[in-house]
C-alpha cells in the first residue's frame, strides 16, 4: 500500500472522529490494507466509544504486536481488561505500562502525533483499581500512596479522593485516555496530500531578446548563445564599442560593467548622453563618453560563417610564440652545492647578473616576424612586499628603496597619512615584531628585511589617547579575540597602551578607540627579548 494512500485514509479518519462520526471512522480505518500502531490505536478508540470492547481488545493486541514497547498501548488495554474483567491481565499490563515508562514520570506523545501525557501516578491508579476488584484493599491502599508521593501535574486530587474511596472500600474507575484524542498524521505530510502544479498552465510571453525571431504559439526554443546583437548589413560600421573604464550602474536601467568590455551599440546617444546597448545578453544604459569604437576586422568568409559564441571575437593576429634560445656548443658544468656553499637565495636566482661576454642570443620567430630585443640596462631587483593591516595587501618595491618611501608607498596604498602609521617587521627565527626606524636611521634600506625576494611588515594607525595616563606600550604577539564585552580585541602587530594592571595575568589597555582588558602573555614590551626558542 503506498504511503500517500495509507495517509489519506488516516487523515479522513481523524476528521471523521473530530466530528463524531465514529462509524465512518471505522470505515476509513478498516480500509488501510497495512495497518500501523497509531491506526489501530484509533480503531480501538472507536470501538470503545460504540461500547464495543471485544473489538477494541482485539485492535489494541495488534497495536502492541506492531509496537511492543507502546506504554499507551499498555495503559489503554488495562483499562478494558478491568471492564470484562480479565484482571489478572490488567494488572500485568500496568505492570508492563510501569516498565516501558523506563523509569519517566511522564511521557508526552505529541510528537508522535497523540496529545496526551502519560503520567507514572495515571498507571498506579490503574493497579490500584485492579487491587479493587480482586479485593485487597490493603494492596491497593499501598499503591494508592505509592500515587500519591508520585511527581507530576494533572493530578488535581485525584489520588486524595481514591484514597477515600479505598477506605470505604468503594470501587475505583480505570483512568482512559480521553475518546476524542486519537493518532494524528504530521502536518507537513497532510498537506503534501494536495496535488499541485508545478509547471502551471501554458501562457504566451513576449521576449525580450531584441534578435529573437521566434514567432507564433509553438514552445518557446533555446536561444543561442551570444550577445543578442541585431542583424545589420556587412557593408554598414561596426556597432561594437569598447567601454573606456568600469562604470558602475548609478540608476534604474544602467549596466554595470568592467573596464574593457565590448558592448553592442543598440541606439543612438540620448539628450541625457547615455547610450542603450547590450552586454552579455542584458540591455541597458551606458554613458556615450565612456563608448570607444572597437576595432574588429572579420573576413569575409568568417562573417559568412558567423556563429555568435557569447564572448568577445578573437584577435585577427596569432600571439607571438615564446621565444626559444639558441643551443650552447657546450653543456654548462652542473655546479654541486657543498656544505661550505650556500644555496642560492630567490633574488640571487631570479635577478642574477649576466657576464658581459657572453651576451643573450635568441632565434628568430619566423612565425610572425618579430624580433625579441634583450633589456639595454641591467634589471632592478624588487622585493614582494606583504603589509598586515586591518586587511593585508601586497605591493612590489625595490630593494634599495629606503624604509621611508616604502612607509610613503604604503600610506598611499592604504589611503592613510604616513605620519599615522607605525611600521615593524619580525627578525628571523624571533616573535618580536622590531620597529622600523625610518626616520631615526634614514640610510636603511629593504635589503636588511627581505629574505628570499619576500618582506613581511605589520602595519598599525597610531590612536593616542588623551584622557588617560599611558604607563607603558606593549606589541601583540598573537590575535585575540574578545570573549566579552569588556575585553580588548587586537590583532598580531598591534600596538597597545597600558594602562593598568587588574592582577598578575591580565592588564587593562588601550587600542584603535577601544578599552579592555587582555590576558598579559598575549603581548611583549617592545625593549623586551622573545625569540622563537623561548615561546
Amino acid at each position: 500500500m503506498l504511503y500517500t494512500e495509507l495517509l489519506r485514509l488516516w487523515h479522513e479518519a481523524v476528521q471523521a472522529v473530530d466530528a463524531k462520526d465514529w462509524q465512518g471512522a471505522l470505515s476509513k480505518l478498516e480500509q488501510i490494507s497495512e495497518p500501523t500502531s497509531c491506526t489501530l490505536f484509533n480503531a480501538a478508540s472507536a470501538h470503545l466509544v460504540l461500547g464495543q470492547l471485544d473489538l477494541a481488545l482485539k485492535a489494541l493486541d495488534l497495536t502492541l504486536a506492531k509496537d511492543e514497547r507502546l506504554a499507551v498501548g499498555f495503559f489503554q488495554r488495562a483499562a478494558v481488561m478491568m471492564q470484562i474483567d480479565r484482571l489478572e491481565e490488567a494488572l500485568s499490563d500496568c505492570i508492563w505500562a510501569q516498565k516501558h515508562m523506563r523509569g519517566n514520570l511522564v511521557i508526552d506523545y505529541r510528537q508522535l502525533g497523540l496529545r496526551f501525557k502519560l503520567h507514572s501516578w495515571q498507571v498506579l491508579y490503574n493497579a490500584a483499581a485492579v487491587y479493587c476488584r480482586m479485593g485487597q484493599w490493603e494492596q491497593a491502599r499501598e499503591t494508592l500512596l505509592s500515587a500519591s508521593q508520585e511527581k507530576g501535574g494533572g493530578r488535581g486530587g485525584t489520588t486524595e479522593v481514591a484514597l477515600n474511596s479505598v477506605l470505604k472500600e468503594e470501587i475505583l474507575a480505570p483512568l482512559l485516555v480521553p475518546e476524542d484524542v486519537v493518532f494524528r498524521p504530521r502536518k507537513q505530510d497532510v498537506e503534501q496530500l494536495q496535488q499541485r502544479d508545478f509547471l502551471g498552465k501554458a501562457k504566451v510571453i513576449s521576449s525580450v531578446i531584441p534578435n529573437d525571431d521566434f514567432g507564433g504559439f509553438e514552445p518557446l526554443r533555446l536561444q543561442k548563445p551570444g550577445f543578442y546583437e541585431p542583424k545589420v548589413d556587412g557593408t554598414q560600421d561596426s556597432l561594437y564599442m569598447r567601454v573606456r573604464i568600469p562604470y558602475m550602474a548609478r540608476g534604474p536601467g544602467q549596466l554595470t560593467v568592467p573596464g574593457g568590455a565590448m558592448v553592442f551599440l543598440f541606439g543612438e546617444e540620448r539628450r541625457d548622453g547615455m547610450a542603450s546597448v547590450i552586454y552579455d545578453g542584458t540591455r541597458g544604459l551606458l554613458p556615450m563618453s565612456l563608448l570607444d569604437p572597437a576595432d574588429v576586422k572579420i573576413s569575409k568568409g568568417k562573417r559568412e560563417n558567423k556563429v555568435p559564441s557569447g564572448i568577445p571575437l578573437p584577435p585577427g593576429l596569432k600571439p607571438p610564440t615564446r621565444p626559444q634560445a639558441q643551443a650552447s656548443p657546450a653543456a654548462p658544468p652542473r655546479v654541486r652545492f657543498t656544505s661550505d656553499t650556500p644555496p642560492p637565495s630567490y633574488t640571487t636566482a631570479t635577478h642574477a647578473p649576466l657576464p658581459a661576454s657572453e651576451p643573450p642570443g635568441y632565434t628568430v620567430n619566423t612565425a610572425n616576424e618579430q624580433h625579441v630585443v634583450a633589456p639595454q640596462g641591467p634589471e632592478t631587483s624588487s622585493v614582494v612586499l606583504k603589509v598586515h593591516y586591518t586587511y593585508t595587501v601586497t605591493l612590489s618595491v625595490s630593494l634599495d628603496t629606503p624604509f621611508q618611501e616604502v612607509k610613503k608607498c604604503i600610506a598611499q596604498k592604504l589611503g592613510q597619512p604616513a605620519h599615522q602609521l607605525r611600521l615593524r617587521h619580525k627578525q628571523h627565527g624571533s616573535r618580536v615584531l622590531t620597529p622600523l626606524c625610518e626616520e631615526a636611521e634614514p640610510g636603511r634600506t629593504m635589503q636588511e628585511v627581505a629574505e628570499a625576494g619576500r618582506a613581511t611588515l605589520w602595519c598599525q594607525t597610531e590612536d593616542p589617547l588623551d584622557n588617560r595616563t599611558i604607563l607603558y606600550q606593549m606589541v601583540a604577539l598573537y590575535d585575540y579575540i574578545a570573549q566579552g564585552p569588556e575585553d580588548l580585541e587586537f590583532s598580531e602587530g598591534d600596538t597597545i597602551d597600558i594602562l593598568g594592571d587588574v592582577n598578575e595575568e591580565w592588564l587593562e589597555g588601550h587600542n584603535a578607540g577601544h578599552i579592555g582588558i587582555f590576558p598579559s602573555c598575549f603581548a611583549y614590551k617592545e625593549n623586551a627579548s622573545i625569540t622563537q626558542g623561548s615561546m
